[in-house]
């Protein structure tokens, strides 16, 4: 009797709990009714389709990582023996908020000069980040709380992510107009005309070196101009900085924006990023700067960007600052990183030559001087999305709708393939692309 009465109590238990449990996933379950499928990433669906394609020729060129002349992954050597040197030499505790100090005093004296005015003066308030993204969601909330009337002004074309970092920091935007569809070159007056529209205190979004996705950057004369409009209307220039050393081989060349507006006295944010210069795509390194008008300045700004960076991420992650700044603080390493990294850029600059080679081989109607007058990682091809797609369906070749090519996927041995696929879809009626 007590045994049964035990049993149905234990029964009635279980029912009443699996009820409990239904209702409560059925209000699980309607929470999260209306949210939408997000759209998917545009290079996630250029590798997909690409990984589908069963042709042994296909090429890949969405996808913005540095390829060899086989196409394979990169790690640098400069890197293997940096990992060599720091493996067992540290303990694997929590880096303070701001991240390794050593890496962003190394980072920010590559990115300024080593006896820049404003690093001797202690003016530059510097934290490490998580990469050029990192930096650049950092300077978006710092605007949020700190520069609440500030606005944006991203120039159109500009990485997408850019966008959606200001967006999702509620930080308002503005674009200027930069590349010139016409010419496939930089619409400097365009340019001018927009960011003279702005007003004191806003913030302006500048590719120091290779902008992508066009590969179009202003000339040292050009950025003098921009450099004196946004003097005169009190602009704050914000640098994302992602290919220093990668565009021309050259760090000091690839930095010279930023050395023109340092020498017209702007004070001036950068973002860093040692994934492409580095191949340290997956270790997620950057450093994020401010040049302040005085030490104490700095020191504010400094503690705010720690603050920001708290409850986003905590802390940055250890084993990448270790190994950028075994590189940049050994003389001998950093020779071989700059040896590494122009050998690198020099690949990328060779293929553009031959690809504008072999296209004017074939006679192509079209003009092809914008594939070696721009820079960097990435072409902007001048062919409309139509003409993508007929790469894609025809040739099975991959690419962004705007017509971007990353030159990294292409190689010696598949210059001559894409010069002709871009010879046929381009030599009947289309329209016109970027």
């Amino acid at each position: 009797m007590l045994q049964r009465g035990a049993t149905a109590f234990l029964r009635r238990g279980a029912c009443s709990s699996h009820a409990s449990a239904f209702s409560t996933s059925a209000v699980a379950q309607s929470l999260f009714n209306d949210v939408p499928v997000a759209a998917k990433d545009p290079i996630l669906g250029i590798t997909e389709a690409f990984l589908a394609d069963q042709n042994p020729e296909k090429m890949n060129l969405g996808v913005g990582a540095y390829r060899d002349d086989d196409c394979k992954p990169v790690v640098l050597n400069v890197v293997r023996e940096a990992e060599s040197r720091v493996a067992g030499s540290n303990f694997m505790e929590y880096l303070p908020m701001g991240g390794m100090k050593a890496f962003t005093d190394l980072s920010v004296q590559l990115a300024f000069g080593e006896d820049a005015k404003p690093i001797q003066e202690g003016r530059v308030a510097a934290v490490q980040s998580l990469s050029g993204t990192g930096s650049c969601r950092l300077m978006a909330d710092f605007m949020h709380r700190f520069l609440p009337e500030s606005r944006i002004w991203i120039p159109k074309p500009t990485w997408a992510n850019h966008h959606n970092i200001w967006r999702d920091a509620q930080v308002q935007q503005e674009q200027y107009r930069y590349y010139k569809a016409e010419t496939r070159g930089l619409d400097q007056e365009g340019l001018l005309e927009d960011l003279s529209k702005g007003k004191a205190g806003d913030v302006v979004l500048l590719h120091a070196c290779a902008h992508n996705p066009t590969g179009v950057d202003p000339t040292p004369e050009q950025w003098k101009e921009i450099s004196k409009l946004m003097k005169d209307k009190q602009l704050f220039p914000f640098f994302d900085m992602a290919y220093q050393g990668f565009a021309s081989g050259d760090c000091t060349r690839d930095a010279q924006a930023i050395r023109v507006f340092l020498e017209d006295g702007h004070l001036m944010g950068c973002s860093q990023s040692y994934a492409k210069n580095m191949g340290l795509y997956g270790q997620r390194i950057g450093c994020f700067s401010i040049i302040a008008e005085t030490p104490e300045e700095a020191k504010a700004v400094e503690s705010q960007m720690k603050n920001i960076a708290r409850p986003m991420y905590s802390n940055p992650p250890l084993h990448g600052a270790l190994l950028v700044k075994e590189i940049l603080g050994n003389s001998d390493l950093k020779e071989q990183w700059y040896e590494e990294v122009k050998g690198m850029a020099e690949r990328i600059i060779s293929m553009r030559t031959l690809l504008r080679q072999n296209l004017e081989d074939l006679n192509s109607t079209m003009p092809w001087n914008h594939v070696t007058e721009q820079i960097g990682m990435f072409c902007f091809s001048g062919i409309s999305p139509e003409q993508v797609d007929s790469l894609a369906k025809d040739h099975s070749i991959y690419m962004t709708r705007n017509g971007r090519i990353s030159m990294a996927g292409v190689t010696s041995k598949n210059v001559s393939r894409l010069a002709e696929a871009l010879h046929k879809v381009t030599s009947g009626p289309s329209t016109t692309g970027p």
